[in-house]
């Protein structure tokens, strides 16, 4: 087996960027007391500026005025971890959470699919660029040597078991993730890396260090199973932004909707499902908040496509107060069949597809203003089809031949009696409703040569009606 390892070592600071524009000024994420609010992690702007993390925050103001801040929050984190192990899914049936920045994925059965590793990783690194995540990828036997060498190689990889040793060889012990005591005790002993400590007697290790140590050296080695706990993909999908200021400009809530439909849209590629039906809540200060719910004919899982329907919902909503928050939930996520396609497409190259157009219209022009042509049950010609028909149990019984261009209502068939082809079909029916006809249906020929549908009453053949006309 290969494992890969997915290490986001600014993940609290990468959480509360991707939810906001580009910034090239000094932010940091602040945690604490209020009186004793320290800097938990800066970006590069900031750092430049002299500000670095562990800093008071009165300190960072005095040096940096233009400093922006955000609360740190511990539980965003976990959800951002759950948003990456979730996205992982896409890739491999074997997701596991390694807390509190990393993930771990099966890899080897996924080579096949996705092809050697160096392209594998550049796609696993491409998808999380895109998502707004710095990261460092390595790959290994068994999670627990892919984590502690993507902590300390970016883009190493160990294909087998046997070379693992010599890879783990260089690892120092201050970042192999070894118990807390060991980790201190032993550079003091003199003993500064791996290498160095997997030379030592395993007995006299654990007699100094107790069994914690020789755990963590097994796992590293594939010798246990690895602590962490397997991710499964949730049946729901709640997202929500928050900034410490009011929004009024719908422009400006783009950049976060986007950012969460491009959240939900993961959530529901991990799960190989779509979402027909989900909800955006634009929340106020001082007032209920706004909810929008957008339906969907058909299940969706297109980031692109969710923002355009969004997008255009959200320009024909008036927000009543400045908006502070901002969440996308989906209660259900349904299965998704894709579209089929031909093998020649012959649309034109800047053509969208029909299903993404249809959204798009009721999306712009209203869920009502937009109908679809569904067939009847009735058996009168005028009630065959009708908008938006709800399926009725089972299909409707077979029927004769019916004309292609059916008229609004019939008219007299003029001129000499014409040539019967077909027929009779006798329709009584519509008496429950106030319809009742009693007719029979004929498809005939008439002089020029056309074919028609064509009635009479019941028993004769004068009074000819043409109702219809054949291809």
């Amino acid at each position: 087996m290969a494992w890969a390892c997915v290490l986001l070592p600014s993940l609290a600071l990468d959480g509360a960027l991707r939810n906001r524009p580009p910034l090239d000024t000094p932010f940091a994420l602040v945690s604490g007391p209020v009186q004793q609010r320290r800097l938990v992690a800066v970006n590069a702007a900031a750092r430049a500026a002299g500000l670095h993390p562990g800093q008071r925050l009165a300190t960072a103001q005095a040096i940096c005025r233009d400093l922006a801040t955000a609360g740190h929050d511990p539980h965003q984190l976990a959800a951002n971890l759950a948003l990456i192990a979730a996205w992982a899914y896409r890739f491999s049936a074997e997701v596991a959470l390694a807390p509190p920045r990393a993930i771990v994925l099966e890899a080897g059965k996924s080579l096949g699919l996705f092809g050697p590793w160096p392209r594998f990783a550049g796609r696993l690194r491409q998808e999380l660029a895109g998502l707004g995540f710095r990261h460092q990828i390595a790959l290994a036997p068994n999670p627990c040597a892919a984590k502690v060498l993507a902590g300390v190689h970016d883009g190493a990889c160990v294909p087998g078991a046997s070379a693992l040793e010599r890879a783990l060889a260089d690892i120092p012990i201050t970042r192999a993730g070894l118990p807390p005591a060991a980790a201190d005790a032993l550079p003091g002993m003199g003993v500064r890396t791996l290498g160095q400590l997997l030379a030592l007697p395993r007995a006299a290790l654990q007699r100094r260090f107790g069994a914690a140590l020789i755990t963590t050296l097994e796992q590293l080695l594939g010798q246990q199973p690895a602590p962490f706990t397997p991710y499964r993909p949730p049946d729901h999908f709640v997202g929500r932004i928050e900034w410490p200021f009011g929004v009024t400009n719908h422009t400006t809530l783009l950049f976060p909707l986007r950012r969460l439909l491009g959240d939900l849209a993961a959530c529901v590629a991990a799960r190989d499902s779509g979402v027909q039906q989900f909800s955006v809540r634009f929340e106020h200060e001082h007032a209920a908040p706004t909810d929008l719910t957008i339906g969907l004919l058909a299940p969706q899982r297109e980031a692109a496509a969710l923002f355009d329907i969004a997008k255009l919902r959200l320009e024909r909503t008036a927000l009543p107060h400045p908006v502070i928050a901002l969440g996308v939930r989906a209660a259900t996520l349904p299965p998704f069949v894709p579209t089929g396609h031909d093998l020649f497409d012959t649309r034109p190259a800047n053509a969208i597809p029909w299903e993404q157009l249809r959204e798009r219209l009721r999306a712009r022009l209203g869920e009502h203003a937009v109908h679809r042509l569904a067939a009847d049950p009735d058996p009168r010609p005028e009630r065959a089809s009708a908008y938006d028909t709800p399926a009725s149990p089972g299909d409707p019984p077979p029927l004769p031949p019916r004309p292609t261009w059916l008229l609004e209502r019939p008219i007299p068939l003029r001129g000499p009696t014409p040539h019967i082809l077909a027929g009779p079909e006798r329709l009584e029916t519509g008496w429950w409703d106030g319809g009742d006809i009693r007719r029979d249906y004929y498809i005939v020929e008439i002089g020029n040569g056309q074919r028609a549908w064509a009635f009479c009453p019941p028993g004769e053949r004068t009074g000819w009606m043409l109702h219809g006309w054949f291809a």
